[in-house]
């Protein structure tokens, strides 16, 4: 059988890609139908951070080792900017780009097989406004059912298209500005489009909403079918944030976590009902939270940087009662953390992995790891891995002891996170898209 488990044709589609060790053997029988289960059985990495919105992955023989050039299957050239992170399913990637400077706003579908991009759609214009440097006008990661994938930008605006790239429709009544742009992603539940809008003021008073606290940010829900208006939902007095809600269950029910500056609260994803909430003193905040073992797991953003644990089950105003640890050291001011078996693992900006008791907030161990990081770090069968702005992946064991595995160079700059699926890692640099497989034993 060939060094991989793809159809010949993939590699010959790129012959300069990847180490060229792939083969050139026919598929047998028995081989092809291998390969149709095998893919088959692949897991969809359908949103951000994947199907558990929390960045934890149940793909196994992922790829421990590359580079620029090894164990590389593809390398696709992404046009425009953007740092939305890649999503798969099926067959198909999906990601978003903007061209013209940020004017033109397009949702790209990739061939998983070959990194050939199989359609570009244009879905629309907008007027490119205010951001951080590290931001782009195509930050927020789209979403996808298997049917349709769901896709928004910097203005706000929002569109559904079918996998086949045809516009199912757009929703651009609910313009959005921010002194740091919008980088917050799309979260679909049965048949709602979930999206948190943490904004600031665009007139007068720019630190309105910023540095200071007001009453305008809210959560919408769309109907995913019609991009029609199910519910929206205000937070009460907060600050600007960009972190992605998450589903959590709470007593057997679904439970919609969200924070952002100077809140966390919990919601109905059904109805927009704000069930609980908290006071946690910060704003910009950008890691999304996590959850588990009966606990939401946050950072306050800027001003006094904390990571704030909380207590589910609550109801009300649980600010006095529902906080579990806090803890000042090591707070993540953009990556999001990894939640698993009862260990907390995060890292700083300036590349400082920590990894705390989730029960306690109690250091286990950190280490400087090397680089510089935006993305959020994935978890796959017992490791972690913490991808640089250098575009460099360290992978350590998911252990109360900290240990390295592999340290992996790719070109170019890193801002997205990276997407698993079918035992292959997808990459988004600030011009390509790779594929990372490892040869067959």
């Amino acid at each position: 059988m060939p060094g991989n488990s793809l159809p010949n044709f993939a590699a010959k589609a790129h012959p300069s890609s990847g180490s060229g060790k792939w083969g050139k053997s026919r598929l047998t029988p028995f081989c092809l139908w291998l390969v149709i289960v095998r893919c088959a059985a692949a897991e969809e990495w359908p949103c951000f951070r994947g199907p558990t919105r929390q960045g934890i992955s149940s793909e196994k023989n992922l790829p421990l080792h590359w580079s620029a050039e090894q164990n590389v299957l593809w390398k696709g050239r992404i046009p425009g900017s953007g740092w939305s992170s890649p999503i798969v399913w099926g067959e198909r990637i999906f990601l978003t780009t903007a061209t013209q400077e940020g004017t033109s706003c397009h949702v790209v579908c990739i061939d998983k097989r070959t990194g050939e991009i199989t359609w570009d759609r244009e879905v629309f214009r907008q007027v490119p406004k205010q951001k951080e440097a590290k931001n782009s006008y195509a930050t927020p990661t789209p979403v996808t059912d298997g049917r349709n994938v769901y896709a928004v930008f910097s203005d706000g605006s929002v569109a559904a298209l079918t996998a086949q790239g045809s516009v199912v429709w757009t929703n651009r009544d609910f313009p959005y500005y921010s002194q740091h742009g919008l980088g917050t992603s799309p979260v679909l539940f049965e048949d709602l489009l979930i999206m948190s809008r943490d904004g600031s003021s665009e007139v007068e008073d720019k630190k309105l909403g910023w540095q200071k606290p007001w009453d305008k940010s809210f959560l919408i829900a769309l109907d995913r079918n019609t991009g029609a208006v199910r519910w929206k939902s205000f937070r009460g007095t907060s600050r600007i944030g960009h972190t992605t809600p998450i589903i959590a269950e709470d007593a057997g029910k679904p439970l919609l976590i969200s924070n952002a500056g100077d809140v966390i609260q919990g919601f109905d994803p059904r109805t927009g009902e704000k069930i609980w909430w908290l006071y946690s003193e910060g704003e910009g905040v950008v890691p999304s939270p996590v959850a588990g073992a009966g606990l939401v797991f946050t950072t306050s953003g800027f001003g006094k940087p904390t990571t704030r644990v909380v207590h589910l089950g609550g109801r009300g105003d649980v600010t006095a009662s529902h906080i579990a640890w806090e803890q000042s050291r090591g707070v993540s001011m953009i990556p999001s953390f990894i939640y698993w078996d009862g260990s907390l693992y995060s890292v700083t900006t300036n590349g400082i992995a920590y990894c705390m008791n989730a029960q306690t907030g109690e250091i286990v161990w950190q280490q400087r790891i090397g680089g510089n990081y935006s993305a959020s770090p994935v978890f796959a069968d017992g490791r972690i891995y913490f991808l640089s702005e250098e575009a460099v992946t360290t992978v350590i064991e998911a252990e109360p002891q900290y240990k390295l595995v592999a340290t992996n160079p790719l070109d170019g700059m890193v801002q997205a996170s990276m997407a698993v699926s079918g035992r292959q890692l997808f990459i988004r640099t600030d011009s390509h898209l790779y594929c990372i497989q490892a040869p067959e034993p």
